[in-house]
């Protein structure tokens, strides 16, 4: 049992290479990390105020005890409205205050907004110090914290200030996941499914014959999809680390999610939610095109209904969204790339798609 549910998954990117250890209990392999690391002995904590209270002090000992003779712990409030310039500032002001150095490293303890801004932080203070990820959330465990893309949000769009910064370590401690509600799991549970759409039809499978495992955090069933996940994106990232070709299939459903977050203020859907509703559109936009057979769709949303995501979103309307898509990162020339599918696990790009089909693809997911 202890093998299956201990994994590691290595990240190939040359000298930026990287392993994720993905486990229960992980305190000694992060002592041995920290250890072998050669920081400086200070070092700051990011985290936000869920999971800080449960966790951050824990870590603040453990790293101590490993060397690090001085951790700050720089607590946001929870949310996606943290991750903005003027939080950055914040904490570029305390490392400043702190004396950390260009070998001082900065730790990620959070779910992806914690993960992002930290690493956005960790990128541009001094042009670059260590950065290591600690995941507490499935959706940042399957999405954010892999693949080293760092951002902040503007007020006209999400994760629009950034950069590429690969973290030097990533630690998946499965045990800290049973403090998450049942929402937070089913969120994570939307990019989840997005990897078996894109890339690996069985694991689609996989997803659809284990519901009940999966929802119950069943520790083999649980282990598997994370580190299958991880090791699609993995996979793309490692080929393709900037976006310049295939990573830009990770972003399937993210086009509609992106506006679906900014048209109801980052706060009705969580992520994972969004990327549920918005992968729905661009499946029906797949569809429309002739690219994919009916029965995916349908097949699609019944998972997604399975694992407690939603299907539609409230509070959008197709104009407003129509026109968020053009604010997208994937939009160049005033063309929109578009993820589509030609199958469970086959993708294909495409940017001259017909305005109708998008705005009747939208009008599809709305409620």
């Amino acid at each position: 049992m202890a093998e299956q549910t201990r994994r590691i998954v290595p990240v190939e990117l040359g000298d930026q290479s990287y392993d994720i250890l993905i486990g229960y209990k992980l305190e000694r392999e992060i002592g041995k990390f920290v250890r072998e690391a050669g920081f400086s002995d200070r070092a700051l904590i990011v985290t936000d105020s869920h999971v800080g209270p449960l966790y951050g002090e824990r870590l603040r000992r453990l790293l101590k005890e490993s060397g690090l003779s001085h951790v700050e712990i720089f607590t946001l409030q929870a949310g996606e409205t943290a991750k903005s310039l003027s939080t950055a500032e914040e904490i570029y002001t305390r490392c400043i205050e702190l004396g950390l150095d260009r070998k001082s490293p900065i730790f990620a303890l959070g779910g992806g907004v914690v993960g992002d801004l930290a690493g956005f932080i960790a990128a541009t203070y001094m042009r670059g110090v260590p950065f290591v990820q600690l995941p507490t959330s499935l959706l940042a465990q399957v999405d954010s914290s892999v693949g080293g893309k760092v951002a902040v949000n503007h007020a006209l769009g999400k994760n629009l200030i950034g950069a590429f910064y690969q973290p030097r370590g990533v630690f998946m401690d499965l045990a800290l996941m049973e403090s998450l509600p049942p929402r937070e799991i089913s969120t994570g549970l939307g990019e989840v499914v997005k990897y078996g759409l894109i890339y690996d039809g069985e694991f689609f499978s996989y997803l659809e014959q284990h519901v009940e495992d999966i929802l119950a955090l069943e520790p083999m069933a649980l282990t598997h999809i994370i580190a299958r996940s991880c090791e699609i994106k993995a996979a793309v990232v490692s080929e393709d680390e900037k976006e310049a070709g295939l990573r830009r299939i990770l972003n399937f459903g993210h086009t509609i999610a992106h506006g679906i977050e900014k048209e109801t203020g980052f706060r009705r859907y969580n992520h994972g939610e969004a990327v549920a509703i918005g992968m729905l559109g661009a499946l029906d936009l797949s569809s429309r095109l002739g690219l994919v057979a009916a029965s995916t769709l349908p097949r699609a949303r019944q998972l997604l209904l399975a694992l407690q995501l939603p299907v539609k979103a409230e509070g959008c309307t197709v104009e407003a969204l129509y026109r968020d898509i053009f604010h997208d990162k994937k939009t160049v020339g005033g063309k929109v790339t578009w993820v589509l599918l030609t199958g469970i696990g086959t993708t294909l790009c495409r940017n001259d798609v017909p305005e109708a089909d998008v705005r009747a693809a939208i009008a599809g997911v709305l409620c």
